[in-house]
């Protein structure tokens, strides 16, 4: 099982491209995150020479799972792309039918491919005979507001032998607009016996609770909530644990910067890291009185030598 590794309810950081990278994904395991996904990677292997795609692929040093999650709308190359994956030791397979943007759904992969309910199951299905390993699935509750099918798409997903759902409470026309709704994901929870993972708005402990209680989920997935805030994993699962909650202090927060900073310098390297840094620190700092002025010291910073907090 998939999940045995983890007490329910789970708790997850959501793929996010340029967000969720090896060191960000280590701190929210720190704060109580039962697993990571990986930053999205394309199915077309002719692209995975570039940094980019071999820094997202690389799990070296990480807790286990290690779940790899591939976007793409050609079923040969999803299929090759699993293998790949495999190949390089990842516990799991995820794929992505979750993603709204242009780019993605322009190239009829992510949530676009929500429409094609024929080309879901195809891909699912040869994706998850090609591999040894668990397959997932991300996706939404359907197209726009008018053909919600993630009922539908949720049973060939099981079906097909997909091990777990997680599902973003909007549709692909929806992108992140608007509220997310969780009617859809308690429907699709009650209509297979697979894991569903809810995600959507998800971005303090007491609406964790409700958006459980509601859905009956078998976990949450947290995404853009813990940018800047990684400690939003240990305040839920006090709040499902019923114990109290200490925020972290100034110098908690600081602190974990540090590390943040220190990790993404050895990810990226000097010139880089200080510059992929400049989103994260600018989370951390929202919270503080003083936070436009910080940012903008800290984005003056152009080398890791006068990189310091």
């Amino acid at each position: 099982m998939i999940f045995a590794h983890t007490l329910k309810p789970t708790l997850a950081l959501a793929p996010m491209a340029g967000i969720s990278d090896k060191p960000f994904r280590a701190i929210c395991r720190q704060f109580g995150a039962d697993y990571a996904v990986s930053e999205m990677v394309t199915s077309d292997l002719r692209l995975w020479r570039s940094r980019k795609t071999r820094t997202r692929i690389d799990r070296g040093g990480e807790p286990r799972p290690h779940i790899v999650q591939i976007a793409g709308g050609d079923v040969e190359r999803m299929v090759t792309a699993a293998k790949a994956v495999a190949g390089t030791g990842a516990d799991v397979v995820d794929i992505n039918m979750g993603c709204p943007a242009k780019k993605v759904c322009n190239k009829a992969a992510g949530s676009a491919l929500l429409r094609d309910e024929h080309l879901v199951a195809e891909i699912l299905q040869r994706t998850v005979a090609a591999v040894d390993i668990p397959v997932t699935l991300k996706m939404r509750t359907g197209w726009c507001v008018d053909e919600r099918n993630g009922v539908a798409i949720a049973r060939i997903a099981e079906e097909a032998g997909i091990q777990a759902l997680t599902v973003h409470g909007r549709t692909r026309a929806c992108a992140f607009r608007g509220k997310a709704e969780y009617d859809t994901i308690a429907a699709i929870k009650a209509s297979v016996a697979i894991p569903v993972i809810a995600n959507g708005d998800i971005a303090d402990p007491a609406h964790a609770r409700h958006v459980l209680q509601h859905t009956g989920a078998d976990g949450l997935m947290i995404g853009r909530a813990a940018r800047g805030n990684p400690w939003l994993f240990a305040a839920i699962k006090a709040e499902l644990e019923s114990r109290p909650f200490i925020a972290p202090d100034r110098d908690a927060i600081f602190n974990v910067m540090r590390q943040h900073l220190s990790g993404l310098h050895d990810l990226y390297g000097a010139v880089a890291g200080v510059r992929i840094a400049r989103k994260h620190i600018g989370w951390y700092l929202s919270r503080f009185q003083a936070a436009r002025e910080l940012r903008a010291q800290f984005n003056r910073i152009e080398k890791i030598g006068r990189a310091h907090v």
